[in-house]
């Protein structure tokens, strides 16, 4: 016998061999119909599932944290940032590509008392004490703001804007 009819032979008792896994390849209506198989959880599948629902919900006390105390914070060129109470006077220098910028804490608020930057609107913005206030020092890359706080509902908000 040739390989070909080797081949074909072995084809043909295949197709004519039932193993059990009718695929409903009989019926003209549904040509590719697969049953369906029966959803087995192992102990793998129990971990991982236990795992991502702890990393949501210890994700989600950061963000309950985040209406605590009011705080400042500040962040430099490289991505460093400094968190500050606001309730606690305080100069703070921070280093820039162009100098030292100088943030002052005080009174429950921050500003930004003196900057090498040559025009200087980071300090004419002044004081701010609200949690999503902002300023900063763009030549020198000195970002500061005010997280924090309760939400006392005044104020425009992402919902009323």
């Amino acid at each position: 016998m040739t390989a070909v009819k080797k081949a074909a032979a072995a084809v043909g008792a295949a197709a004519e061999k039932d193993d059990g896994r009718d695929q409903g390849r009989s019926d003209p209506e549904r040509p590719f119909l697969v049953k369906p198989r029966k959803l087995r959880i192992t102990l793998v599948d129990a971990a991982v599932v236990l795992a991502a629902l702890s990393v949501v919900f210890l994700s989600s006390l950061g963000a309950v944290d985040a209406a605590g105390e009011p705080r400042v914070v500040i962040a430099d060129s490289t991505g460093q940032e400094w968190i500050y109470p606001l309730d606690a006077d305080r100069e703070i220098g921070i280093r820039g590509p162009l100098g030292t910028t100088t943030v002052h804490i005080h009174d429950g608020g921050v500003a930004i008392e003196s900057s090498p930057c040559p025009n200087q609107t980071c300090v004419a913005a002044g004081f701010i004490n609200q949690p999503g206030q902002w300023v900063a020092c763009l030549p020198n890359q000195v970002f500061v703001r005010v997280e924090g706080g309760s939400d006392d509902g005044s104020g425009i908000d992402s919902g009323t804007w």
